[in-house]
């Protein structure tokens, strides 16, 4: 893609959903976290399926604690990975006890020490908690990525250092938001809805899919 075509590309984008969310559904940094970290390989549907139910009875580090495995278990087994997700989920609840008080950290180095947080997640807390302009690359941000143009890269750092680079700073913020929403439900992975993407004049993607 052109330099020269990201600011309408993103521009249009914008003006479609002036203020992007993220579709996971929480009340609290913690709840954030907990749903991101309960979300890999697993759709945002599955995890606001299983939190609807589990956050009213365990919302804090404390109380998720209090559940235990079995416990924690019990409420999250319909997402993909629940066991080692339970797990992951207890450690790092310890750990946010011990280290900060309960709270949920605002730096990437303190989230990707707590168990089941990587750089994608970690990304995703700073951005949605605290408004950090970072690029969370998912399957779909790195289909968009590649596929308009817009940053191409054969990896998700790749893919985010591109992103980082190329989105105006105007943007920054909403970006991925606005990113994963066009992957999701436009730019698809099997079969891109070109006829209904309202950034498709701006995008690299040769030959566009004609309405069915």
């Amino acid at each position: 893609m052109k330099a020269a075509l990201i600011e309408p590309f993103f521009a249009t984008l914008q003006a479609a959903n002036p203020n992007p969310q993220t579709e996971l559904e929480y009340q609290s940094h913690f709840e954030l976290l907990t749903a991101v970290l309960l979300s890999a390989q697993a759709t945002d549907v599955s995890v606001n399926k299983a939190t609807r139910v589990l956050f009213p009875v365990a919302n804090t580090p404390q109380a998720i604690l209090a559940l235990g495995q079995e416990g924690l278990e019990s409420y999250i087994k319909t997402i993909g990975l629940y066991r080692s997700k339970a797990r992951h989920l207890l450690q790092t609840c310890q750990l946010l006890m011990e280290r900060h008080g309960g709270e949920v950290p605002r730096t990437r180095q303190a989230l990707e020490q707590l168990p089941g947080v990587g750089r994608k997640t970690a990304n995703v807390v700073l951005n949605v908690a605290f408004g950090e302009p970072t690029m969370a690359v998912d399957t779909h941000i790195f289909r968009v990525g590649n596929r308009t143009g817009l940053a191409p890269g054969k990896t998700p750092l790749a893919v985010e250092q591109q992103l980082l680079r190329r989105v105006p700073d105007a943007y920054a913020v909403g970006a991925h938001h606005w990113l994963i929403l066009l992957g999701r439900y436009v730019c698809q992975a099997r079969k891109p809805r070109c006829w209904e993407c309202a950034v498709a004049a701006y995008c690299d993607y040769q030959p566009k899919t004609p309405a069915p």
